[in-house]
């Protein structure tokens, strides 16, 4: 340590504003304190807890009824959101089932385009059938004098 450059260490009386007093070293000669080990609430038992409620308590005690209006509002705001997706199913659902139904009326329609086209043909073939075997007919009746 270097000599003349340190604070001189003497007894000090430290006072307390309870009215205790002791003598311990220090670089003043005296000081005065708050609170000694003879009047601090945790020393003397008089502690008392100031902490009863947790932390939700403390808040809603704080603000009051601004916190249960809030959960009002949230809880009002999902049930709105929960309706808006039931609306949103409920339209979807509409709009699949009109889809089902203008698919089923295109079906039905080719269904009977295509009987429509069936018979059609059916009949062009009968009428094929019917021609050719007229003219076997007449080929028959016309070589059956020939061959007399």
């Amino acid at each position: 340590m270097k000599q003349g450059i340190h604070p001189e260490y003497v007894e000090c009386t430290v006072r307390c504003t309870c009215g205790n007093t002791w003598k311990t070293r220090s670089t003043k000669s005296e000081m005065t304190v708050d609170l000694c080990d003879k009047c601090h609430p945790f020393y003397t038992g008089q502690q008392k807890l100031v902490d009863t409620g947790g932390r939700v308590q403390r808040f809603s005690d704080k603000f009051g009824g601004a916190a249960a209006a809030q959960l009002k509002r949230a809880e009002e705001a999902k049930a709105a959101k929960a309706a808006r997706a039931a609306e949103e199913a409920a339209a979807k659902k509409a709009a699949k089932e009109a889809k089902a139904a203008e698919k089923a009326r295109r079906a039905a329609e080719y269904a009977k385009r295509s009987e429509a086209k069936a018979v059609k043909q059916a009949e062009q073939a009968a009428a094929e059938a019917q021609a050719a075997a007229e003219t076997v007919e007449t080929a028959a009746d016309t070589e059956a004098p020939a061959a007399e």
